[in-house]
């Protein structure tokens, strides 16, 4: 259900965040590279976060991307709200018009369900949240 760009702005503000231990803006060079994202693709997600306010950048030699608390407490249906829309928890998964409960599709009732608990686990979970799930041993940027 999230797209592409989506799980990209995903990884990007959680390297960011894990990088922020070390007290460190990161570059858009640096973060392409280690998430092997074509960098001017990256660079207009992670733009796009930063006028949305929820990470945030400093301009010029040292600059770079950083995260504070209230990155590190945005839901995650925030992010996904910024890149993607939330669109997609309302369609039809068969592409319909008219679906609903009065007018179900074949699978409505099965994909409500699912996309109802995947939009419940995104608002209750925080970067902060991904970011410790991160830190206890899941890796997701190349060596």
């Amino acid at each position: 259900m999230l797209s592409k760009t989506c799980g990209y702005a995903l990884r990007g503000i959680l390297y960011v965040a894990l990088k922020n231990e070390e007290a460190k803006t990161v570059g858009i060079k640096e973060m392409a590279e280690a998430l092997e994202v074509p960098q001017p693709f990256l660079s207009k997600i992670m733009q796009e976060l930063v006028r949305r306010d929820i990470l945030n950048s400093v301009k010029g030699p040292n600059g770079g991307f950083f995260v504070n608390e209230r990155t590190l407490q945005t839901p995650v249906i925030k992010v996904v709200e910024a890149v993607d829309g939330l669109g997609a928890f309302q369609k039809c998964a068969l592409g319909l018009s008219k679906c609903s409960g009065d007018q179900p599709c074949p699978l409505h009732y099965q994909i409500k369900a699912y996309r109802d608990a995947l939009f419940d686990t995104l608002c209750k979970q925080c970067i902060a949240d991904l970011k410790d799930d991160l830190l206890v041993g899941k890796v997701f940027v190349k060596n």
